[in-house]
């Protein structure tokens, strides 16, 4: 959990702790793998699945496009990232959907 609040923390400096331990919590044995722990921003499948199981499914987001536009802004908010850490993904697309309160 520690190496999970601290990548997210070099995003928001003032994540909350619980909010993550629950992100790390929702993606269970996921993030036991180094493929599953990590988001490919250039694989439309993988986008289309975060949209579909974290956005919609998971933060109720009903708005498809705007779950789309954040994913994409998540994905070129962490360019710099050549491994992005899921639970870092997950945090940052749910705190743009205004979500943060919903996990």
């Amino acid at each position: 959990m520690t190496d999970h609040l601290a990548d997210v923390r070099r995003y928001d400096a003032l994540a909350d702790p619980m909010i993550v331990d629950r992100i790390v919590k929702h993606l269970g044995v996921a993030l036991h793998n180094r493929d599953s722990a990590l988001v490919a921003c250039t694989d439309v499948s993988e986008r289309e699945r975060v949209r579909e199981k974290w956005c919609e499914k998971k933060l109720g987001c009903e708005d498809a496009e705007r779950a789309d536009r954040t994913v994409d802004l998540v994905c070129q908010t962490m360019a710099r990232d050549n491994h992005k850490n899921r639970v870092t993904f997950y945090y940052l697309v749910a705190k743009h959907l205004g979500k943060l309160g919903e996990i």
